[in-house]
């Protein structure tokens, strides 16, 4: 078992998340390396556990662990708030030609735990994911 250590918990939690930009636009992999960026920043900031991330055109998979203590909601909106901020910082342009009425990320978002999976399983089933 691969678990953490705090003060008062031991735990094993990793979480599987995927959401996707509003109306699906497909432009991710032209930002990857600033939301990849950004990404790792915001996971050191909050000591997650980052386990596998992929960025596709139109969506994003994070494979991260988290203390308990961290809803996973909490956490999905930490990184799509933070990384929305970014885009449009970095390109306001692009971003109010796409979302005119601002946002950036859809509301949904897929999370699913994965305690004792290893992370080459998560990367299979995203690999799987992107042919179908």
């Amino acid at each position: 078992m691969e678990a953490t250590r705090s003060n008062h918990t031991v735990y094993n939690i990793k979480y599987h998340f995927v959401w996707c930009p509003r109306y699906r636009h497909s432009f991710l992999d032209h930002v990857a390396e600033i939301l990849e960026s950004e990404f790792h920043a915001i996971i050191e900031r909050n000591d997650y556990e980052l386990r596998s991330l992929h960025i596709s055109p139109d969506h994003v998979h994070v494979f991260l662990g988290a203390h308990p203590k961290h809803s996973p909601s909490e956490i999905v909106s930490r990184l799509k708030s933070v990384t929305a901020r970014r885009l449009w910082s970095e390109y306001p342009e692009v971003m109010r030609s796409l979302y005119w009425g601002g946002g950036c990320w859809e509301r949904s978002f897929y999370v699913g735990t994965a305690g004792e999976v290893s992370r080459e399983t998560i990367e299979q089933y995203i690999n799987r994911s992107e042919h179908v």
